[in-house]
């Protein structure tokens, strides 16, 4: 995370993070046979590294409008996820994403309170709700997904170095 981004690049770069982990998050999950027990998929080792490039431009002297672009390679995947998004003055967020990569792509609504992000994701694979909340240079996203007869919750803490 960059400490230098202004209020609206760091509004984009949570929605962007917390997309990325949804896609992540959600992609390539099969369901656990019935006859199977809780922990059949868990035996092993499990490493993957993974190297970002996020970029933000504010459109605009308002600072109410954003383009953003995130790539992603990992030993095991790419992510391309491109999208705009603004906030009008009541600090409400409405925008569209894409991932190229896997072709996927959708809106975002919600609104901005403080530090907090209040997110509903929507796609034809997906639908996702999203609390985003920033505290210095920390970050937490939440979602819950449900979408290809799954449901994915998650939480993950973030800071900038």
């Amino acid at each position: 995370m960059l400490l230098s981004l202004c209020r609206s690049s760091r509004r984009a770069a949570l929605i962007t993070s917390a997309i990325a982990l949804l896609l992540l998050g959600t992609a390539g999950r099969q369901p656990a046979a019935a006859t199977e027990g809780p922990f059949a998929d868990q035996a092993g080792k499990a490493t993957e590294r993974i190297r970002c490039q996020a970029s933000y431009r504010p459109i605009g002297s308002t600072q109410h409008e954003i383009d953003l672009g995130l790539k992603c390679d990992s030993d095991s995947y790419k992510f391309n996820l491109t999208g705009h998004f603004r906030a009008d003055e009541g600090n409400h967020v409405s925008g569209q994403w894409t991932e190229h990569t896997r072709g996927v792509g959708g809106i975002v609504i919600g609104n901005v309170r403080g530090d907090r992000f209040q997110l509903h994701v929507e796609s034809n694979a997906f639908t996702a709700d999203m609390a985003i909340v920033r505290r210095g240079i920390s970050q937490s996203i939440s979602f819950d997904a449900h979408g290809g007869g799954q449901v994915v919750r998650a939480s993950v803490s973030l800071s900038r170095r």
